[in-house]
């Protein structure tokens, strides 16, 4: 596996502890429908929540920049066929976890309601 998977894989793991920490629920770790993936699926209280997370070794890039209006779409996309598929009927929230670190340590940046789903227009 290369580097940057192995420090992708580290970062989602210091956020589902933090999570775990914070009293959330996990549901799913690296969700797949065909091409479209989401990191972390949790629940809490009446929200099912999804996570994206961005992982990098230093700050020299901010990791929320990877955040594409694509990434966006497609997240929206894989968490409506999630909630239909399981027929879900808690409120979703995206959030955003920016992971900073080496593989030892860690800084997170964790931003809830980090994603408003784009509005359809018909």
């Amino acid at each position: 596996m290369a580097q940057h998977n192995d420090l992708g894989k580290w970062g989602e793991q210091q956020v589902v502890d933090k999570l775990i920490i914070d009293g959330y629920a996990i549901v799913e770790r690296n969700w797949r429908l065909h091409h479209l993936e989401i990191d972390i699926i949790a629940t809490r209280g009446d929200d099912i929540i999804f996570v994206e997370v961005k992982t990098r070794k230093d700050n020299s890039f901010d990791p929320l920049e990877a955040i594409t209006s694509k990434k966006v779409k497609d997240l929206c996309r894989a968490a409506e066929s999630y909630i239909r598929s399981h027929s879900i009927r808690l409120n979703p929230r995206f959030d955003v976890a920016a992971v900073i670190g080496d593989g030892h340590t860690a800084t997170i940046d964790y931003i809830p309601n980090a994603i408003r789903p784009p509005l359809r227009t018909y």
